[in-house]
């Protein structure tokens, strides 16, 4: 069996504690005008999830253990939702879209829908769920569906190199990497022991003057607060970094933590924030 990364494993425990929901989704919108083949489009879409082995697994378990199940190509194809909406309607079914909830364990973590507004202006709605990919992964994905529907809309099939690489190649790399976490010599305890000493203590909650209260269940729910630095304030930050051989991010980080601190939170304030590619 095919056992997950330890990201996928993270994802999948997650799904498993709080049930399916849209919380780990990622969507992309995409206003198309012009002719369009809807027929051609949902064979590019199979064309992709063939060539990438991650949008065709799916995730079952064996006695509480999941592991990664990629399935056949000709059994895994999405089909492609056309939908015809009305103006007014787009913004409602593209928000019903993305909150689709996927069923890790059957389906595979990739749909689409077609919204029609009129003969030449359509709107695609791409999700994928997290445990199958990241905003880096959307750049790709997005080239190889524009790939293979030119050549759908050609008459062919695309005629790409089969990837050297695939996921799972990745996940059995980093098991082997790491070792297994019950094994005190491996590094992945290593790098458990790591972390639980360097989180002991850590405040469950911050004692901050919210304008809310915390709910007793999370939400999920969120804003966007928009902070802008003038020209100005940006380059007086990179000075700062430079004299002290440090990052942007690292002096904005020391920033908030003092401002965290100033605001009741006290001096271990734990801050989290997305990442990708790094240790």
């Amino acid at each position: 069996m095919l056992p997950l990364s330890y990201a996928q494993r993270r994802l999948w425990f997650l799904d498993r504690l709080e049930g399916p929901s849209a919380t780990y989704n990622i969507p992309v919108v995409l206003r198309l005008s012009g002719g369009l083949d809807a027929v051609a489009l949902e064979a590019a879409l199979g064309d992709v999830v063939e060539r990438h082995e991650a949008l065709r697994t799916v995730f079952p378990s064996h006695e509480g253990e999941p592991y990664q199940h990629v399935l056949d190509p000709e059994h895994a194809r999405p089909a492609l939702a056309v939908v015809a909406v009305g103006g007014h309607d787009t913004a409602s079914r593209v928000a019903s879209s993305v909150r689709y909830a996927f069923d890790l364990e059957r389906e595979v973590p990739v749909r689409a829908w077609l919204l029609r507004e009129g003969p030449e202006e359509h709107v695609l709605v791409l999700v994928v769920h997290h445990i199958a990919g990241d905003g880096w992964s959307m750049a790709p994905l997005l080239r190889d569906l524009g790939r293979a529907y030119r050549d759908r809309v050609g008459g062919r099939a695309p005629d790409w190199e089969p990837l050297e690489v695939q996921y799972a190649d990745y996940a059995l790399w980093q098991e082997d990497l790491l070792g297994a976490a019950e094994d005190p010599e491996s590094l992945a305890a290593e790098q458990i022991a790591y972390w639980t000493k360097a989180l002991e203590g850590v405040p469950e909650v911050l004692d901050l003057p919210a304008d809310r209260p915390r709910p007793d269940t999370a939400s999920y729910r969120g804003g966007i607060a928009p902070l802008s630095l003038s020209p100005e304030t940006h380059r007086a930050l990179l000075r700062i970094a430079a004299e002290h051989d440090v990052t942007l991010f690292m002096v904005l980080q020391a920033a908030l933590a003092v401002l965290l601190d100033r605001m009741g939170a006290g001096s271990d304030v734990p801050i989290g924030t997305p990442v990708a590619g790094r240790d």
